[in-house]
């Protein structure tokens, strides 16, 4: 266990919250790192988590040097938004849920050192994410903690999201357990936006259409010295 710190002890403690270090080391790894980010943030809306993506996760108080930097976290039973970086301690949480967009430069740091450390953390599902398949061949490849280790996870289902993962060409798609419903990316918001701006579009017009045509008949009938008011 940590031993506890003097007031005078922790201000001296310094926790940098940037190591200067790319966000991502592919345009691949990017994109899903970000899409990712807004799926599960807009999904979280209203509760008490927050989702935060490539920041420092500190898990020993007066040791910066132990540090990780997961490239997605979920962390519930928090005050939402985001965080310069992510002190246990002061948190009183570690993240439920930890994604790492894996790769073959990555995968012994992300298979080794990262899996024993979330494990002893207490982080309840670890995911590892593959958008090249450089070595995973599925792509996707889940754990989750039973009885303090972690075993793999066999149907892509996330209990503690209450979503079910899908690979969906270089990006994760989410699906809600509960109503199957698919949660939107940026991309697809877009282009669902874009559809239904177009639908409202067509209705208007044929709306138009429609109230012309009316009152071409009304003319016609004006025409014959018949009331449009009178008929019908």
């Amino acid at each position: 266990m940590t031993p506890a710190l003097s007031p005078n002890q922790r201000a001296e403690v310094f926790y940098p919250s940037s190591d200067g270090e790319p966000l991502a080391e592919s345009y691949a790894h990017l994109c899903v790192i970000l899409a990712t980010l807004e799926i599960l943030r807009q999904y979280l809306v209203g509760q008490q988590a927050t989702v935060l993506a490539n920041q420092y996760l500190y898990y020993a108080q007066g040791f910066p040097k132990l540090r990780v930097a997961p490239d997605m976290m979920v962390i519930f039973n928090v005050a939402p938004g985001g965080r310069d970086n992510y002190k246990v301690w002061e948190e009183g949480e570690v993240p439920s849920v930890i994604f790492e967009m894996t790769s073959a430069g990555t995968k012994n740091h992300d298979q080794e050192f990262k899996k024993t450390l979330y494990e002893q953390l207490g982080v309840k599902e670890y995911w590892l994410f593959d958008p090249r398949g450089e070595w995973i061949k599925e792509q996707l490849q889940g754990y989750r903690l039973r009885r303090e280790m972690y075993e793999l996870i066999t149907d892509n289902r996330s209990e503690v999201l209450g979503l079910r993962l899908q690979v969906e060409g270089d990006l994760i798609g989410f699906y809600r357990e509960d109503t199957g419903e698919k949660l939107l990316n940026p991309t697809e918001q877009a282009q669902a936006l874009r559809e239904a701006q177009q639908r409202i579009d067509v209705e208007a017009q044929a709306r138009e259409q429609a109230e012309q045509q009316v009152e071409q008949l009304k003319q016609r009938l004006r025409s014959l010295g018949v009331d449009p008011e009178q008929v019908g």
